[in-house]
């Protein structure tokens, strides 16, 4: 297949996945209004989604390392579509927590190979790995519009309904599988990985997605409650400040990819964490309806990096690329969603303006680690041998 053509599939596929990566918080409210959760049990209900992909990604990843598993796509796509989709349909909150984790559990196996195909996909390329971030973006973009049109107009027990957007994208993947299947039989995808691993710069750069992670999770989780409070109680204002988040990830994730053009990753990623230091003040302490600027803002900030640290990843450990994009797409991102709970019980015995106050702190600390960081003096687009 022709590479452009790959891509694009692989990103539309990529936002059918990360659809449920947002519906997660984007069901929030609802779980709120309808079930009357606490912070702390709908923090639970991000954390289940999180928590077995915090384990299950860097295992996935391992496994890629080792074999060429380009089936998983449609699979854990399927995977994580029936998950959300089953998740309104009971109303035990341990039953609830159950079908998110297996959405979660899909997501986590969908990532580190989906990464993989990209890079050979992409040929190794910044702006490839943009496009297929910006996919992701996408996805989260439209959960929030997606889950308020279903559930708004009937309730919890129509999120079945969900389930489209894994059934698209398992089919959109299917011709790309099909093609490297091609090419692992005629044997010219195999080539020997190039480069040594730099684990020290690995670690840090790993530090540096969880501040990231901290920070974008604490949002998603709780900005459609805070822009509700400062707009009335209004669920639409919610909905409202979650497309805004998602969307302005879409612009980072396109933006990053462009100014790596001109700079070198590192320096972009620096930067992009200090200017999202403010933006991230301005959402949680300035009120009114100027907060959806500050939101936007961070939301980009926080995605220029994106997938910059993907390829970072990738060729901090040339010869471990699934095990680093089960890393920096998995362990990390889902590390962060531990801090959701702890966020939820603060908001519970203050405010919610407080809780999320130290969120201020986490672009501050991944500045200071990029800071740290060398860029890599080649990017390693070589692909290990399998058997």
């Amino acid at each position: 297949m022709r590479r452009r053509v790959s891509i694009i599939l692989l990103s539309a596929g990529h936002a059918c996945v990360d659809v449920y990566q947002g519906a997660v918080a984007s069901l929030v409210p609802f779980f709120v209004a309808e079930r009357a959760y606490s912070y702390a049990a709908v923090s639970g209900v991000v954390l289940a989604a999180s928590l077995l992909s915090s384990v299950a990604q860097p295992v996935f990843g391992a496994l890629t390392d080792r074999w060429a598993m380009p089936w998983l796509l449609p699979v854990s796509t399927l995977l994580g579509g029936l998950g959300i989709a089953l998740s309104g349909v009971h109303g035990s909150y341990g039953v609830t927590l159950g079908f998110v984790a297996v959405s979660g559990l899909g997501v986590a196996a969908y990532h580190p190979e989906s990464a993989r195909v990209a890079r050979i996909a992409g040929g190794g390329g910044h702006r490839a790995m943009s496009l297929f971030s910006l996919g992701g973006n996408l996805g989260f973009a439209a959960a929030p519009a997606l889950v308020a049109a279903v559930v708004a107009a009937g309730g919890l027990r129509l999120t079945p309904l969900l389930v489209i957007p894994a059934l698209v994208g398992s089919v959109l993947c299917l011709p790309v599988v099909r093609a490297l299947g091609r090419r692992d039989s005629s044997g010219s995808g195999a080539k020997v990985a190039a480069g040594r691993d730099d684990t020290a710069s690995f670690v840090r750069l790993s530090l540096a997605v969880i501040c990231r992670s901290v920070v974008f999770t604490g949002l998603s989780t709780f900005l459609s409650l805070l822009a509700g409070q400062r707009m009335g109680g209004s669920t639409a204002a919610g909905t409202a400040a979650l497309v805004v988040l998602y969307l302005g990830g879409a612009v980072g994730s396109v933006l990053g990819g462009s100014l790596a053009s001109h700079w070198d990753r590192v320096t972009v990623c620096r930067w992009s964490y200090l200017v999202t230091t403010g933006s991230v003040a301005g959402v949680v302490l300035v009120p009114g309806p100027v907060m959806y600027l500050f939101v936007a803002l961070t939301s980009t900030g926080l995605y220029v990096p994106f997938s910059l640290q993907i390829t970072l990843g990738q060729d901090y450990l040339p010869t471990r690329v699934g095990t680093a994009g089960g890393v920096t797409l998995g362990l990390t991102v889902s590390i962060g969603g531990l801090a959701s709970p702890l966020i939820g019980a603060l908001a519970d015995m203050t405010s919610l303006r407080t809780a999320l106050t130290p969120l201020i702190l986490m672009p501050v600390l991944g500045w200071l680690l990029f800071r740290t960081l060398p860029e890599p003096t080649a990017a390693q687009s070589a692909e290990p041998a399998r058997n």
